[in-house]
């Protein structure tokens, strides 16, 4: 064979391999048009975000309704009468892994933006912006971190809390042992059995569970933030066109001012928006 021949059969192999890269990647519009569905991930515990009620009805939240907003937009882009919603439960620790290998296609919760985890997955324009914070039973002191100098604060492993508060305790030199668990419920349930002194989480989160659970347990919120967290929707990396479709309905909801009726039906109770929350609905309601 001769080196033109065996160049141009080099040529082909790398075309065809592209192609397959590509078909692999997916095209999640496609696969959408095609199946007239959507998987949408979920949390059964993250309140007021994204949560299931004990009743067995579908998930409810305010990422789960951005999520099906989404949804909506993306059956008049593509000129369909209605797509069929399939709801996967995740965790805290499978959610990005559940994205990346394509079981689902959004993911409805809490996460937080961050430049390390695209190396994983993409997000969406933010969502939300929150900060970690913790809760001790009424009556503790909870004015910040110092007060659980020499404490035990349970907080979810392998979360952005984690590491930010890690890094706070290490910043401002406080002592504690951090008690790792798995969901929300289980590090309330370690604060209610004296097996950790505080809970940390990010601040919405600590506020619904506290209102979940009032009956219950009564707790007290810290005064001051330890980190700062940028939520967004979670979809897979290397899909432009689906994270358009997400983004131009996502900043269609800011831009027209909706966004008000949706924060006021899940956080009403806490008053209207900070002003940085208000300033990120502004700023990511893109023009057409």
């Amino acid at each position: 064979m001769t080196n033109t021949l065996l160049l141009l059969s080099a040529l082909g192999i790398l075309a065809m391999a592209t192609g397959v890269s590509a078909e692999q990647q997916g095209d999640t519009l496609a696969a959408i048009r095609n199946t007239q569905s959507i998987r949408l991930g979920y949390l059964d515990q993250s309140v007021p975000f994204s949560f299931v009620d004990q009743k067995g009805n579908p998930p409810q939240g305010y990422s789960i309704e951005l999520c099906l907003r989404v949804v909506a937009g993306i059956e008049q882009q593509l000129g369909l009468q209605k797509l069929k919603v399939q709801w996967v439960p995740l965790t805290m620790a499978n959610r990005f892994d559940m994205v990346a290998d394509g079981s689902v296609d959004l993911e409805c919760g809490i996460s937080t933006i961050t430049l390390s985890r695209q190396q994983k997955v993409a997000f969406s324009l933010m969502t939300w912006i929150d900060g970690g914070s913790f809760v001790v039973k009424a009556g503790r002191p909870h004015g910040g971190l110092g007060d659980l100098a020499g404490k035990k604060i349970a907080v979810i492993a392998g979360t952005t809390t984690e590491s930010a508060l890690r890094d706070a305790l290490k910043k401002d030199f406080i002592k504690a042992d951090l008690v790792l668990v798995k969901e929300h419920l289980e590090g309330l349930g370690a604060l209610d059995q004296g097996r950790a002194d505080a809970y940390a989480a990010d601040q919405t989160v600590l506020i619904g569970l506290g209102l979940a659970v009032k009956e219950q347990l009564s707790l007290a919120l810290a005064d001051r933030n330890f980190s700062f967290e940028p939520y967004g929707l979670t979809l897979r990396r290397n899909d432009a066109d689906f994270k358009l479709a997400v983004n131009q309905e996502l900043a269609r909801i800011y831009r027209t001012g909706q966004i008000g009726a949706i924060y006021d039906r899940w956080f009403g109770k806490l008053g209207k928006p900070s002003s940085m929350l208000a300033a990120m609905f502004a700023i990511n309601g893109l023009p057409e």
